[in-house]
């Protein structure tokens, strides 16, 4: 990957965060939504980027020098203790979703995932899906069939309503239920 030199700012839009295997089979590792600081966990590291970093909607992000950062950090304390404070959230928010993903049953895990969309990135319940069903499966660690399955059994019950890439949540309690236990 690219030397870690900048501090990246999302501003506007969705980037994926993921690495490539051997055989060239993506992983995700996190979609970062406006606000968030793209690669804030590697910015002190003074090395390349273990992952790659892609836009997957229309994009605006604010890139500022590693060295002005650092500079900053270094003459004004109350803002390092604040990214010093978001690098542990954003540490602790890691490691919180992948250990609450890897125990939910498959439809935890999809219900999980539109309502992240719904409720963190859009803050709506129709949204265009900004990934491909087989991506979603890449993030929370299902097959693309069992993805596809489940959002067909999710639209069966009434649960979402599915129009080519466009999702409605008609029933956030039931999909929250199903989020929640599993």
């Amino acid at each position: 990957g690219d030397k870690v030199d900048s501090f990246l700012y999302l501003r506007k839009g969705l980037v994926k965060l993921f690495k490539t295997d051997k055989r060239g089979k993506e992983q995700i590792l996190s979609i970062n939504k406006p606000g968030d600081f793209v690669n804030l966990l590697t910015i002190f590291s003074k090395t390349n980027y273990s992952y790659s970093i892609e836009a997957i909607e229309e994009t605006v992000v604010c890139d500022v020098e590693l060295d002005v950062l650092e500079h900053i950090i270094s003459t004004n304390g109350e803002f390092a203790m604040r990214v010093l404070n978001r690098m542990s959230n954003i540490s602790d928010e890691i490691i919180e979703n992948r250990f609450a993903l890897g125990q939910k049953q498959l439809k935890g895990r999809v219900a999980t995932i539109l309502l992240y969309f719904s409720h963190d990135v859009y803050h709506k319940p129709t949204f265009d899906l900004p990934i491909t069903r087989r991506e979603i499966g890449e993030l929370i660690a299902m097959t693309t069939e069992n993805t596809i399955r489940t959002f067909s059994e999710f639209k069966r019950d009434g649960i979402i309503n599915i129009q080519n890439r466009t999702i409605t949540i008609l029933d956030d309690d039931r999909l929250r239920s199903i989020a929640k236990s599993g």
